[in-house]
């Protein structure tokens, strides 16, 4: 089990290791946003300064109508488990998202209230 953070604003943020192609891990604060449908999705130029391998473009329904992403294939860590996941990217994402797949086998609890906020296996 992992424990996040709230944001100013109550964003849900996760650390999440991203693991380069070199072996370089480097650990990023992630947004789990709950309207995303993939696994991952962050700046192209910042996979591919981890040497992830890029697979093909998609297009992809946002919230602004069609919009072409990368994807690419890339490696993480994540509550030490390491595992290689589909990564969506795009140059105008700013942050590093995790979306609803994480939430598939993980238990996410929320109490803003008390300031609880985890995310695992539980």
């Amino acid at each position: 089990m992992i424990e996040g953070v709230f944001g100013d604003r109550g964003e849900l943020y996760f650390d999440i290791d991203l693991i380069g192609a070199d072996g370089l891990v480097i650990t990023v604060e992630a947004l789990l946003d709950t309207g995303f449908t993939d696994w991952l999705a962050m700046n192209v130029q910042d996979m591919e300064s981890l040497g992830w391998s890029f697979i093909r473009e998609q297009e992809r329904q946002t919230a602004s109508g069609e919009s072409k992403f990368d994807l690419y294939e890339g490696t993480v860590s994540f509550d030490n488990q390491e595992l290689t996941i589909p990564v969506l990217g795009g140059e105008e994402i700013t942050e590093v998202l995790i979306g609803l797949p994480w939430l598939e086998t993980r238990r996410l609890v929320v109490d803003r209230k008390v300031g609880l906020l985890t995310l695992g296996e539980e």
